[in-house]
């Protein structure tokens, strides 16, 4: 295979399997405003309490896969609280309010983590080695990371697996009455509290691999709630009400963003791929602003 051709793919697997860290992220956001209606600002708060949990569950000694039990069960537990003590309290009051209140509780949330814990850097070792991995196909020279493979099967069966128990399981069908219409589904019976509760159960699982994984990637520290914001590019692509928008999105902005840095970034300049994401929502929230799955509003008067 040509190496210039061999670059480019790899560079594109690379930019996938980013992607599918991205689509991850991106699903905590989803069922969160499937069932709600609203934009989760903290969850990137949450993946930094997350990750900032497991480390020090870890740096005091305990089994791995214990301080993974443990972390998940208090990420469970802080989802449940939040359900309860805010979301739960501000039902039928209008969507700016319970925006206003995820923005309140990511500030809080990222105080409270450091203040339990600590502001210190923290090194995560997962136990998947952070090194280039020849293709199957000997002949190609195509080099991808090994711990890029592993974090996107990892997070690739996480969102199959999330994604099948929310569209086809009775809690599926379940949250979709709860986003078409939350009252209506009240009146025929459904537990709305109850369906909130396994929705930030949910985004609280998700946010504790999301921060193992870019734990390791760029340690465990405050700018990782950042990277959650990468999901918000992903969202306006994809829409926010679709699954399937949040796995094609991030699969889209990552290989995007990618083939952006190696070949337009010598042209137009360096840190393309910080921006570049943005930039493509940009232009989608003025072309097609409900994204490419999103449902279109239509407000009647």
């Amino acid at each position: 295979m040509h190496p210039e051709l061999a670059f480019a793919i790899e560079v594109l697997i690379a930019g996938l399997l980013s992607g599918v860290m991205y689509s991850l992220v991106a699903l905590g956001f989803v069922l969160i405003f499937k069932a709600s209606g609203i934009f989760n600002f903290a969850q990137g708060a949450m993946v930094l309490f997350a990750a900032l949990t497991f480390v020090r569950i870890l740096e005091m000694g305990v089994n791995f896969w214990l301080a993974i039990a443990v972390a998940l069960a208090v990420m469970i537990v802080l989802a449940v609280v939040i359900e309860r003590v805010m979301l739960r309290p501000l039902i039928a009051q209008p969507v700016i309010i319970l925006f206003m209140a995820t923005i309140g509780l990511n500030y809080f949330l990222e105080g409270f983590a450091q203040a339990v814990w600590d502001a210190d850097v923290h090194g995560l070792d997962l136990g998947i080695p952070d090194v280039p991995w020849m293709s199957l196909l000997d002949s190609t020279n195509i080099l991808i990371s090994l711990f890029d493979v592993w974090s996107a099967v990892i997070c690739g069966v996480l969102v199959l697996v999330l994604a099948f128990f929310f569209q086809k399981g009775r809690i599926g069908r379940a949250l979709r009455a709860v986003a078409d219409d939350n009252q209506a589904a009240m009146s025929v019976g459904i537990p709305l509290q109850q369906i909130w509760a396994i929705v930030w159960a949910a985004a609280g699982l998700v946010a504790l691999v999301a921060g193992a994984l870019w734990g390791q990637r760029l340690g465990v520290q405050f700018s990782i709630s950042l990277v959650a914001l990468k999901a918000l590019p992903v969202l306006i692509l994809g829409g926010f009400n679709s699954i399937a928008g949040a796995i094609l999105g991030g699969l889209i902005i990552g290989a995007t963003e990618k083939l952006a840095e190696v070949y337009l970034g010598p042209i137009i300049g360096g840190g393309i791929e910080s921006w570049s994401a943005y930039f493509i929502a940009m232009l989608f929230l003025i072309f097609r602003p409900q994204g490419l799955f999103g449902e279109k509003i239509i407000e009647r008067v």
